[in-house]
């Protein structure tokens, strides 16, 4: 399922808020904030090219990283592997994630 996700389901989406829902069962607000390509990061022979989503969290959370649940606009993401990045300039009481596809 996941193979099947394409930049274009994320692309409406962007500075839109949604909900998380984490490996614990709790439901993180958060806003898609950036979509980026990587198509040197693509995996030989793949159809799509690789590219990564931002996640900003809308409350302080302690969440780090794990296999977690994304409702979209036409299909709900399981177990899609959400990691954290450093907040490295930005507000330190939210939680900035990335989910990686290539």
């Amino acid at each position: 399922m996941l193979n099947l996700i394409t930049p274009e389901h994320f692309q409406p989406l962007l500075n839109q808020t949604g909900v998380l829902h984490l490996p614990d069962g709790c439901a993180l607000p958060i806003q898609i904030q950036q979509l980026t390509y990587a198509p040197k990061a693509s995996l030989p022979g793949s159809p799509r090219t690789a590219f990564s989503v931002l996640l900003e969290s809308l409350v302080p959370t302690d969440f780090v990283d794990g296999l977690c649940r994304l409702p979209l606009a036409d299909t709900c993401l399981e177990n899609v592997f959400v990691s954290r990045e450093p907040a490295m300039g930005r507000d330190t009481q939210r939680g900035y994630f990335c989910i990686v596809f290539n």
